[in-house]
């Protein structure tokens, strides 16, 4: 989907967590309280997605008996297999899995079990990658990934490594047509809660309808900044939003284009500076430093 068609597409954004934590796994409070608390935040979807470890007993969430009209439980895990280059375990979350789906195999290692979920129908985002110094050349080898998370609140508040855009654009330059995902992680030990979430568009709220909208692009990311429009023509990009400081068009490289402003609201940029960018993303940044990211656009 493009800029322009998602921001003109009909309906109303919901609003949703893709990484969260119970005490199914690592998580400090049981499902029905981390559902509760998302709900009355104006959630409209969250995921579940605790440690699909042996040591949880390979957990997958069921939240089903919370689902009502206006909130929809996700099913999902965080997927882990031998081993990276850095001696650790991958950490891969699948969103939209079948509740049967099965522990992890024997000799199962990253790339392989990323691949039966997303055969399963699950959408699959390679998660804090700069938490645990994940690779270009070990992401590379993930050939179903759909996402990358771009911000991870709970890594970055307790271990200033959130930030994972080095991968994201390290994949896109390499012309891996990757998604980005902005999530809280919540575990509940630390303010890591209702920070970092996207704003999507889906044909309804059930999980089917959701997880394909993820698959297809149809939202952005935020942690607070709103987007309202978004128009490309020729070479020029208009870009409506809540007030801001800057809005960035980033691109292969150093590839970049930019307007600055105090209160910001709309602002057109020359897209000349990117002509040798195969691809490129806008970000928000707001006065209080709290960004929003679209996801990339292919040319």
């Amino acid at each position: 989907m493009t800029l322009d068609a998602l921001f003109s597409a009909p309906g109303p954004f919901l609003r949703g967590n893709l990484h969260a934590h119970t005490t199914n796994s690592d998580g400090m409070l049981p499902t029905e309280e981390v559902v509760r608390r998302y709900k009355e935040s104006g959630y409209d979807f969250l995921a579940l997605t605790d440690h699909f470890l042996p040591s949880y007993e390979f957990p997958l969430t069921d939240a089903r008996q919370y689902q009502t009209d206006t909130f929809t439980p996700l099913a999902a895990a965080e997927l882990h297999a031998p081993r990276n280059e850095n001696s650790a375990l991958w950490h891969i979350t699948a969103i939209g899995l079948p509740y049967d789906f099965e522990p992890t195999r024997e000799g199962e290692d990253g790339p392989t079990i990323a691949r039966r979920a997303a055969d399963a129908g699950a959408f699959i985002t390679l998660v804090h990658p700069a938490w645990y110094s994940l690779s270009l050349a070990d992401a590379l080898t993930i050939d179903c990934a759909h996402a990358v998370e771009i911000y991870n609140h709970g890594c970055q508040i307790m271990h200033d490594k959130g930030d994972g855009a080095y991968l994201l654009d390290g994949l896109l330059d390499r012309g891996q047509r990757m998604l980005a995902t902005a999530v809280d992680d919540a575990h509940f030990k630390s303010p890591d809660f209702g920070a970092a979430w996207v704003q999507l568009k889906a044909q309804s709220r059930d999980q089917a309808d959701i997880v394909a909208a993820l698959k297809a692009g149809q939202f952005y990311s935020t942690q607070g900044p709103v987007f309202h429009q978004i128009e490309t023509r020729e070479d020029q990009l208009t870009v409506s939003c809540s007030a801001v400081n800057g809005v960035l068009v980033v691109g292969a490289g150093y590839l970049m284009a930019h307007q600055f402003a105090t209160g910001l609201t709309r602002a057109s940029i020359d897209l000349s500076p990117l002509a040798k960018s195969p691809w490129y993303r806008v970000v928000l940044i707001a006065a209080d430093g709290k960004r929003a990211w679209s996801n990339p656009v292919w040319k």
